[in-house]
């Protein structure tokens, strides 16, 4: 996968806040070489999020967002606030953009503090440099001009130095295995997989294999059983998709750790934890309850659609309860939960570890359960304890 393939999910996400007319647009131009933004004398040009995706030397594959300006006033303008808060949501690097010639104003101190209350690391970035004659230079304070092109390279070395302290390295499954294991990837294809192409968790899944040396296999639900027949030893980890689980939990045997992308997944994003406990919240739904099943891309839903149709269908009959089901997808994720008794999300593949943890937390709050697609068809088949088997301490709480 080139850095151009590299999915939003995977990328650092910079976000550059901070009043109209500051020189977001300006700087995001200077900083990622390209003309970007539209930039303009006029207030409030920047009226919605803009986001690229590049390689930005020296962090490599980063997503820019330029954000509105959070100054901005009417009714608008508070639409475009609320936007900008939203971006928070997502960002691993906060870059507050301040005129140099005026200085620290009450909205960029809000910013500052809103950036400390939700741990963004940021950079204070006076601009304007050329015409004020600031000169700043601190860990997290530099001067620049946008125009002038002043110390931009300097601004780069400097979110990138804040990247490299802040972002974890991460692992799906690698930390899991050894050099020369076999991992038996299950992979159905159904009506909803993108024609030509594997969906996102088991691509990221069969690399994080490889870059551990481990040996993958891939197959079909319905050839499973001879695949493994056809090993001369057993697999070290049988790995499947949540909708195969039921079949596939009766075809490994049962010393052969067997989990599923979607459980991987949560633990990569950092909410497992707290997935595995929202699905136990599952045999408590009553009569009457919503539901919210979300998912954090957009796709076109078809007969058989996992979120839409295929939870809902399981979730009644699980339950025996007359449910409501509320859907949700891409970036409208609500944030008031208040009207639900759970969230099952999907795997989060197209959203960064940040906003997926954003995203719990709202249910956390809110006191309301929150877990994920294959966790909740594990418990909901009876499987759940054994898909946990690679993690001994989820186990034990399970049976605590």
């Amino acid at each position: 996968m080139s850095l151009n393939d590299t999915p939003s999910g995977e990328r650092i996400h910079i976000g550059f806040f901070g009043r109209r007319n500051a020189g977001k647009s300006s700087l995001v131009n200077a900083v990622t070489g390209q003309e970007l933004a539209v930039v303009s004398d006029v207030k409030g040009t920047t009226t919605d999020p803009v986001y690229k995706a590049m390689e930005l030397l020296p962090l490599g594959a980063v997503e820019i967002i330029d954000t509105p300006g959070f100054d901005d006033v009417g009714e608008l303008g508070e639409l475009r606030v609320k936007k900008t808060r939203q971006i928070l949501a997502k960002t691993d690097i906060a870059v507050l953009v301040v005129d140099g010639c005026e200085g620290m104003a009450d909205c960029d101190n809000e910013l500052v503090n809103l950036f400390k209350e939700r741990n963004v690391p940021y950079i204070i970035v006076y601009n304007k440099s050329d015409i004020s004659g600031r000169e700043t230079d601190s860990e997290n304070e530099i001067s620049v001009s946008a125009s002038a092109k002043k110390n931009i390279y300097e601004l780069k070395e400097k979110i990138a130095s804040l990247a490299s302290k802040n972002v974890n390295e991460r692992h799906i499954i690698a930390d899991l295995i050894s050099a020369g294991d076999t991992v038996v990837l299950v992979t159905p294809i159904d009506a909803a997989a993108p024609k030509g192409r594997m969906i996102l968790p088991q691509v990221q899944t069969l690399r994080d294999i490889l870059d551990a040396d481990g040996i993958a296999v891939f197959t079909k639900e319905f050839q499973l059983e001879e695949t493994l027949n056809k090993l001369a030893s057993p697999p070290k980890m049988v790995v499947t998709d949540s909708q195969a689980f039921g079949m596939v939990s009766r075809i490994v045997p049962e010393d052969v750790p067997l989990t599923s992308f979607s459980i991987l997944m949560a633990r990569y994003k950092g909410f497992l934890d707290a997935a595995v406990k929202g699905a136990a919240k599952i045999k408590e739904l009553r009569d009457g309850d919503t539901v919210l099943i979300s998912e954090g891309c957009t796709h076109h839903r078809q007969c058989g659609d996992i979120g839409s149709v295929k939870l809902p269908a399981l979730l009644k009959k699980y339950t025996g309860k007359s449910l409501n089901i509320e859907l949700s997808s891409g970036r409208d994720f609500p944030e008031d939960l208040s009207r639900f008794s759970l969230v099952i999300h999907c795997g989060g593949c197209m959203l960064n570890e940040r906003e997926m943890l954003h995203r719990q937390n709202i249910a956390a709050t809110e006191g309301v359960p929150f877990t994920n697609y294959g966790i909740a068809i594990a418990c909901m088949n009876g499987i759940l304890r054994r898909s946990l088997g690679i993690f001994p301490d989820l186990v034990k709480e399970l049976e605590e």
